[in-house]
């Protein structure tokens, strides 16, 4: 359960409720181990994530790697045309 509030000169604040706390400290002791703030941690891994391909089917990922395979490859497999 998460909730956007005002954006302000350094952006939007993002809540987050319901997190355990266990993950909280663990989240804690992996930014204090880069010797960094845990809003700066999570800032930069929400920025990675966001840049992430979207991959909602496994399957059809497959599918289209597979589409990439250069024809020769699959042959050789045994999985060619």
């Amino acid at each position: 359960m998460e909730t956007a509030t005002a954006t302000n000169k350094r952006g939007t604040t993002l809540t987050i409720r319901g997190l355990d706390g266990a993950i909280i400290d663990r989240l804690k002791v992996h930014a204090r181990a880069k010797g960094r703030s845990l809003e700066a941690d999570l800032r930069d891994l929400l920025t990675y994530a966001s840049g992430q391909p979207l991959v909602l089917d496994a399957l059809a990922e497959a599918d289209r790697i597979a589409a990439m395979t250069p024809p020769a490859v699959l042959a050789h497999r045994g999985g060619g045309k």
